[in-house]
Protein backbone atom coordinates (compact mmCIF):
# COMPACT_ATOMS: atom_id res chain seq x y z
CA UNK A 1 0.00 0.00 0.00
CA UNK A 2 2.77 2.40 1.12
CA UNK A 3 4.36 1.49 -2.80
CA UNK A 4 0.91 2.61 -4.65
CA UNK A 5 0.20 5.71 -2.11
CA UNK A 6 3.76 6.81 -3.27
CA UNK A 7 3.71 6.10 -7.10
CA UNK A 8 -0.01 8.27 -7.17
CA UNK A 9 1.61 10.92 -5.11
CA UNK A 10 4.80 11.17 -7.14
CA UNK A 11 2.69 11.16 -10.35
CA UNK A 12 0.27 13.98 -8.74
CA UNK A 13 3.29 15.93 -7.61
CA UNK A 14 5.04 15.67 -11.14
CA UNK A 15 1.71 17.12 -13.19
CA UNK A 16 1.40 19.90 -10.50
CA UNK A 17 4.46 20.79 -11.43
CA UNK A 18 4.30 20.98 -14.96
CA UNK A 19 1.21 22.66 -14.65
CA UNK A 20 2.74 25.30 -12.50
CA UNK A 21 5.26 25.89 -15.16
CA UNK A 22 3.00 25.79 -17.70
CA UNK A 23 1.22 29.17 -15.58
CA UNK A 24 4.37 30.40 -14.53
CA UNK A 25 5.41 30.77 -18.35
CA UNK A 26 2.54 32.02 -19.64
CA UNK A 27 3.27 35.42 -19.24
CA UNK A 28 7.71 34.91 -20.20
CA UNK A 29 9.12 36.48 -23.84
CA UNK A 30 8.14 34.00 -26.58
CA UNK A 31 10.76 31.72 -28.07
CA UNK A 32 9.74 30.94 -31.24
CA UNK A 33 12.45 29.62 -33.72
CA UNK A 34 15.52 29.34 -30.91
CA UNK A 35 15.74 25.22 -30.90
CA UNK A 36 17.00 23.11 -33.27
CA UNK A 37 15.65 19.39 -34.48
CA UNK A 38 12.67 21.33 -35.51
CA UNK A 39 11.44 17.37 -37.09
CA UNK A 40 11.70 15.86 -33.64
CA UNK A 41 8.09 17.97 -33.47
CA UNK A 42 6.86 16.55 -35.88
CA UNK A 43 4.17 13.42 -34.65
CA UNK A 44 4.73 10.31 -36.31
CA UNK A 45 1.66 7.88 -35.94
CA UNK A 46 -1.83 8.31 -37.98
CA UNK A 47 -3.89 7.67 -35.58
CA UNK A 48 -2.86 9.96 -32.84
CA UNK A 49 -2.46 12.97 -35.18
CA UNK A 50 -6.00 11.79 -36.07
CA UNK A 51 -6.96 12.77 -32.94
CA UNK A 52 -5.72 16.02 -32.47
CA UNK A 53 -1.76 14.86 -31.54
CA UNK A 54 -3.54 14.23 -27.53
CA UNK A 55 -1.43 10.94 -26.48
CA UNK A 56 -0.07 11.82 -23.50
CA UNK A 57 -2.39 9.36 -21.93
CA UNK A 58 -2.57 7.14 -24.68
CA UNK A 59 -1.21 3.01 -25.48
CA UNK A 60 -1.51 0.15 -26.96
CA UNK A 61 0.34 0.71 -30.36
CA UNK A 62 4.04 1.47 -30.38
CA UNK A 63 4.19 4.66 -31.50
CA UNK A 64 2.48 5.87 -28.54
CA UNK A 65 6.33 5.86 -27.40
CA UNK A 66 6.37 9.48 -29.47
CA UNK A 67 3.89 11.00 -27.04
CA UNK A 68 4.85 9.72 -23.88
CA UNK A 69 7.52 6.68 -23.23
CA UNK A 70 5.64 5.38 -20.19
CA UNK A 71 3.04 3.83 -23.01
CA UNK A 72 5.42 1.11 -23.63
CA UNK A 73 4.94 -0.22 -20.77
CA UNK A 74 1.72 -0.81 -21.06
CA UNK A 75 2.42 -2.39 -24.88
CA UNK A 76 0.25 -5.80 -24.94
CA UNK A 77 2.63 -7.29 -27.05
CA UNK A 78 4.93 -6.95 -30.11
CA UNK A 79 4.23 -4.56 -31.93
CA UNK A 80 6.19 -2.62 -35.27
CA UNK A 81 4.53 0.14 -37.47
CA UNK A 82 5.60 2.15 -40.24
CA UNK A 83 4.56 5.96 -41.14
CA UNK A 84 5.29 7.61 -44.16
CA UNK A 85 4.19 11.41 -44.04
CA UNK A 86 3.96 13.80 -47.01
CA UNK A 87 4.97 16.66 -44.92
CA UNK A 88 4.96 20.03 -45.89
CA UNK A 89 7.10 21.43 -48.80
CA UNK A 90 7.29 18.16 -50.31
CA UNK A 91 9.44 17.44 -47.96
CA UNK A 92 9.09 13.26 -47.10
CA UNK A 93 9.01 11.73 -42.91
CA UNK A 94 9.56 8.45 -42.46
CA UNK A 95 9.37 6.73 -38.78
CA UNK A 96 9.75 3.25 -37.95
CA UNK A 97 9.18 1.63 -34.54
CA UNK A 98 9.10 -1.69 -32.94
CA UNK A 99 8.05 -2.85 -29.94
CA UNK A 100 9.34 -6.14 -28.05
CA UNK A 101 7.58 -6.93 -24.68
CA UNK A 102 9.77 -9.34 -22.38
CA UNK A 103 7.52 -10.95 -19.91
CA UNK A 104 8.73 -10.22 -16.26
CA UNK A 105 11.41 -8.01 -17.68
CA UNK A 106 9.89 -4.99 -19.66
CA UNK A 107 9.25 -3.61 -22.79
CA UNK A 108 12.15 -2.45 -25.14
CA UNK A 109 11.65 -0.36 -28.03
CA UNK A 110 13.80 0.80 -31.65
CA UNK A 111 12.75 3.94 -33.43
CA UNK A 112 13.90 5.49 -36.25
CA UNK A 113 13.08 9.04 -38.08
CA UNK A 114 14.33 10.15 -41.27
CA UNK A 115 13.46 13.48 -42.65
CA UNK A 116 14.54 14.65 -46.35
CA UNK A 117 13.96 18.25 -48.30
CA UNK A 118 15.06 16.60 -51.57
CA UNK A 119 17.70 17.98 -53.58
CA UNK A 120 17.50 22.24 -53.74
CA UNK A 121 19.17 24.70 -56.03
CA UNK A 122 22.48 26.48 -54.58
CA UNK A 123 21.40 30.42 -54.69
CA UNK A 124 23.94 33.33 -53.38
CA UNK A 125 23.67 36.98 -53.80
CA UNK A 126 25.85 37.14 -56.71
CA UNK A 127 24.10 33.94 -58.61
CA UNK A 128 20.36 34.45 -57.09
CA UNK A 129 19.10 32.15 -60.34
CA UNK A 130 21.73 29.24 -59.11
CA UNK A 131 25.12 28.35 -59.11
CA UNK A 132 24.67 25.20 -60.42
CA UNK A 133 24.97 23.04 -57.42
CA UNK A 134 22.69 21.38 -55.82
CA UNK A 135 22.14 20.42 -51.66
CA UNK A 136 19.33 18.78 -49.59
CA UNK A 137 18.52 18.67 -45.78
CA UNK A 138 18.80 15.55 -43.92
CA UNK A 139 17.82 14.67 -40.57
CA UNK A 140 17.83 11.48 -38.55
CA UNK A 141 16.69 10.33 -34.99
CA UNK A 142 17.47 6.88 -33.41
CA UNK A 143 15.99 5.94 -30.40
CA UNK A 144 15.83 2.81 -27.56
CA UNK A 145 13.41 2.81 -25.43
CA UNK A 146 12.52 1.29 -22.16
CA UNK A 147 9.15 1.22 -20.37
CA UNK A 148 7.97 -1.21 -17.75
CA UNK A 149 4.22 -1.42 -15.17
CA UNK A 150 5.32 -0.60 -11.66
CA UNK A 151 2.03 -1.78 -10.82
CA UNK A 152 -1.26 -3.24 -12.34
CA UNK A 153 -2.16 0.70 -12.93
CA UNK A 154 0.85 2.78 -13.19
CA UNK A 155 3.58 2.67 -16.09
CA UNK A 156 6.66 4.28 -16.76
CA UNK A 157 9.57 4.60 -19.62
CA UNK A 158 12.59 6.14 -20.87
CA UNK A 159 14.00 6.73 -24.29
CA UNK A 160 17.45 7.88 -25.26
CA UNK A 161 17.45 9.40 -29.08
CA UNK A 162 20.56 10.02 -30.99
CA UNK A 163 20.09 13.10 -33.29
CA UNK A 164 21.80 14.36 -36.49
CA UNK A 165 21.05 17.20 -38.67
CA UNK A 166 22.66 17.64 -42.11
CA UNK A 167 22.68 20.86 -44.07
CA UNK A 168 24.55 20.13 -47.23
CA UNK A 169 28.32 20.18 -46.08
CA UNK A 170 27.45 20.87 -42.33
CA UNK A 171 26.19 18.82 -39.31
CA UNK A 172 25.38 18.66 -35.63
CA UNK A 173 24.52 15.27 -33.32
CA UNK A 174 23.57 15.70 -30.23
CA UNK A 175 21.59 13.32 -27.76
CA UNK A 176 18.35 13.94 -25.78
CA UNK A 177 15.79 11.72 -23.13
CA UNK A 178 12.26 11.33 -23.40
CA UNK A 179 10.53 10.38 -19.86
CA UNK A 180 7.58 10.03 -18.43
CA UNK A 181 4.83 7.83 -16.60
CA UNK A 182 0.84 7.20 -17.24
CA UNK A 183 -2.13 6.07 -14.38
CA UNK A 184 -4.53 3.75 -15.46
CA UNK A 185 -7.65 4.24 -12.62
CA UNK A 186 -9.17 1.18 -14.73
CA UNK A 187 -9.31 -1.15 -18.09
CA UNK A 188 -11.57 1.34 -19.37
CA UNK A 189 -12.35 4.41 -17.76
CA UNK A 190 -10.19 7.54 -17.03
CA UNK A 191 -6.93 7.38 -17.85
CA UNK A 192 -3.74 10.00 -16.74
CA UNK A 193 -0.45 11.03 -18.61
CA UNK A 194 2.62 12.92 -18.26
CA UNK A 195 5.92 13.25 -20.03
CA UNK A 196 9.07 15.54 -20.99
CA UNK A 197 10.35 14.76 -24.60
CA UNK A 198 13.72 16.07 -26.04
CA UNK A 199 15.46 16.70 -22.78
CA UNK A 200 19.16 17.68 -23.36
CA UNK A 201 22.09 19.59 -24.07
CA UNK A 202 22.76 22.16 -26.67
CA UNK A 203 24.46 22.08 -30.31
CA UNK A 204 25.86 24.01 -33.08
CA UNK A 205 26.95 23.42 -36.45
CA UNK A 206 29.90 22.56 -37.70
CA UNK A 207 31.58 21.44 -40.85
CA UNK A 208 33.59 22.78 -44.39
CA UNK A 209 30.45 25.31 -45.71
CA UNK A 210 31.50 27.24 -42.90
CA UNK A 211 35.15 27.30 -44.20
CA UNK A 212 35.78 31.11 -45.31
CA UNK A 213 38.38 33.25 -47.11
CA UNK A 214 38.89 36.57 -44.90
CA UNK A 215 40.24 39.78 -45.81
CA UNK A 216 41.14 41.52 -42.78
CA UNK A 217 40.94 45.10 -44.15
CA UNK A 218 39.06 45.11 -47.13
CA UNK A 219 40.47 48.95 -47.57
CA UNK A 220 43.67 48.32 -48.23
CA UNK A 221 45.39 46.81 -51.43
CA UNK A 222 47.97 44.64 -51.68
CA UNK A 223 47.86 43.05 -48.17
CA UNK A 224 46.31 38.84 -47.86
CA UNK A 225 43.07 39.36 -49.20
CA UNK A 226 42.30 35.16 -48.74
CA UNK A 227 43.18 34.63 -44.86
CA UNK A 228 41.56 31.55 -44.14
CA UNK A 229 38.75 31.17 -41.77
CA UNK A 230 35.84 30.13 -40.20
CA UNK A 231 32.56 31.26 -38.90
CA UNK A 232 31.11 30.19 -35.71
CA UNK A 233 27.69 29.37 -34.80
CA UNK A 234 25.84 29.79 -31.61
CA UNK A 235 24.76 26.48 -29.74
CA UNK A 236 20.77 25.68 -29.52
CA UNK A 237 18.41 24.07 -27.23
CA UNK A 238 16.07 20.52 -28.43
CA UNK A 239 12.70 21.08 -28.33
CA UNK A 240 11.87 20.33 -25.13
CA UNK A 241 8.24 19.76 -24.42
CA UNK A 242 6.55 19.45 -21.11
CA UNK A 243 3.27 17.16 -21.49
CA UNK A 244 0.08 16.58 -19.25
CA UNK A 245 -3.07 14.08 -20.84
CA UNK A 246 -5.85 12.78 -19.91
CA UNK A 247 -8.29 10.30 -21.88
CA UNK A 248 -11.53 8.58 -21.32
CA UNK A 249 -13.44 5.41 -23.01
CA UNK A 250 -16.43 4.98 -22.91
CA UNK A 251 -18.04 0.95 -23.73
CA UNK A 252 -21.69 1.61 -25.05
CA UNK A 253 -21.29 -1.97 -25.51
CA UNK A 254 -18.62 -4.44 -26.37
CA UNK A 255 -18.22 -3.64 -30.49
CA UNK A 256 -18.77 0.27 -30.07
CA UNK A 257 -16.49 2.07 -28.17
CA UNK A 258 -15.73 6.09 -27.74
CA UNK A 259 -11.95 7.56 -26.91
CA UNK A 260 -11.86 11.17 -25.65
CA UNK A 261 -8.45 12.73 -25.02
CA UNK A 262 -6.60 16.31 -24.11
CA UNK A 263 -3.27 17.32 -23.57
CA UNK A 264 -1.73 20.99 -22.20
CA UNK A 265 1.51 21.21 -23.84
CA UNK A 266 4.51 23.73 -22.87
CA UNK A 267 7.27 23.69 -25.32
CA UNK A 268 10.30 25.96 -24.92
CA UNK A 269 10.42 27.36 -27.93
CA UNK A 270 7.03 28.78 -27.96
CA UNK A 271 3.55 29.29 -25.99
CA UNK A 272 1.24 26.76 -24.41
CA UNK A 273 -1.37 25.06 -26.46
CA UNK A 274 -4.13 22.17 -25.61
CA UNK A 275 -4.83 19.25 -27.84
CA UNK A 276 -8.41 17.63 -28.34
CA UNK A 277 -9.38 14.58 -29.91
CA UNK A 278 -11.27 11.53 -30.09
CA UNK A 279 -11.92 8.22 -32.38
CA UNK A 280 -15.21 6.23 -31.89
CA UNK A 281 -14.55 2.22 -32.58
CA UNK A 282 -16.83 0.00 -34.77
CA UNK A 283 -16.68 -3.82 -34.01
CA UNK A 284 -12.90 -3.11 -33.32
CA UNK A 285 -11.98 -3.49 -37.12
CA UNK A 286 -13.07 0.30 -38.03
CA UNK A 287 -12.43 3.34 -36.67
CA UNK A 288 -13.17 7.42 -37.23
CA UNK A 289 -11.21 9.99 -35.80
CA UNK A 290 -10.95 13.76 -35.30
CA UNK A 291 -9.45 16.63 -33.31
CA UNK A 292 -8.13 20.01 -33.14
CA UNK A 293 -4.22 21.05 -32.16
CA UNK A 294 -2.74 23.79 -30.84
CA UNK A 295 -5.82 26.17 -29.17
CA UNK A 296 -4.72 28.80 -28.03
CA UNK A 297 -1.42 28.86 -30.14
CA UNK A 298 -0.84 32.48 -31.32
CA UNK A 299 -0.70 32.89 -35.12
CA UNK A 300 -1.81 28.78 -35.62
CA UNK A 301 -1.94 27.94 -38.99
CA UNK A 302 -4.72 25.43 -39.56
CA UNK A 303 -5.84 22.91 -36.48
CA UNK A 304 -8.07 20.59 -37.98
CA UNK A 305 -7.37 16.70 -38.36
CA UNK A 306 -9.36 14.10 -39.34
CA UNK A 307 -8.96 10.60 -40.12
CA UNK A 308 -9.75 7.26 -39.72
CA UNK A 309 -8.43 3.25 -39.55
CA UNK A 310 -9.59 -0.59 -40.10
CA UNK A 311 -7.03 -3.46 -38.49
CA UNK A 312 -7.91 -6.87 -39.21
CA UNK A 313 -6.82 -10.42 -37.38
CA UNK A 314 -5.36 -13.14 -38.90
CA UNK A 315 -5.12 -16.33 -37.78
CA UNK A 316 -5.68 -15.45 -34.09
CA UNK A 317 -2.06 -14.60 -33.96
CA UNK A 318 -1.21 -11.32 -35.60
CA UNK A 319 -3.63 -7.92 -36.81
CA UNK A 320 -2.64 -5.56 -39.47
CA UNK A 321 -3.88 -2.32 -39.15
CA UNK A 322 -3.88 0.69 -41.49
CA UNK A 323 -4.26 4.74 -40.26
CA UNK A 324 -4.76 7.34 -41.96
CA UNK A 325 -4.67 11.17 -41.11
CA UNK A 326 -5.37 14.65 -42.61
CA UNK A 327 -4.24 18.02 -41.24
CA UNK A 328 -4.87 21.13 -42.24
CA UNK A 329 -1.88 23.83 -41.88
CA UNK A 330 -3.65 26.85 -43.20
CA UNK A 331 -1.95 28.57 -45.62
CA UNK A 332 1.13 25.95 -45.51
CA UNK A 333 -1.78 23.68 -47.07
CA UNK A 334 -1.94 19.82 -45.76
CA UNK A 335 -0.25 17.06 -44.36
CA UNK A 336 -0.99 13.27 -45.06
CA UNK A 337 -0.16 10.50 -42.80
CA UNK A 338 -0.14 7.09 -43.43
CA UNK A 339 0.86 4.20 -41.11
CA UNK A 340 1.30 0.64 -41.30
CA UNK A 341 0.97 -1.52 -38.15
CA UNK A 342 1.47 -4.87 -37.50
CA UNK A 343 1.07 -6.40 -33.99
CA UNK A 344 1.97 -9.99 -32.79
CA UNK A 345 -0.30 -11.41 -30.31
Amino acid sequence: MKKIFFIKSSFILFSALLLINFSVNSFAQRKTGTTIGQFLKIEPSARIAAMGNAGASLSGEISSIFFNPASLGRLPATDVQFTFNKWLADITYNYMAAGIVVEGVGSFALIGTVLNSGEMDVRTPEQPLGTGERFSVQNLALGLGYGIMLTDRVSVGMQINYINETIWHSSLTTFGLNFGVQYQFQETGLTLGASVSNFGGSASYDGRDLYINYDFDPDVYGNNDKLPGELRTDPFNLPTIFRVGVSYQFVFVDDYKLLLCTDAMHPNDNTQSVNIGGELSILDIFSLRGGVRNLGLPDVEGGLVLGGGVKTNIGGSYNIRFDYAYADYGRLAEAHRLTLGIGFY
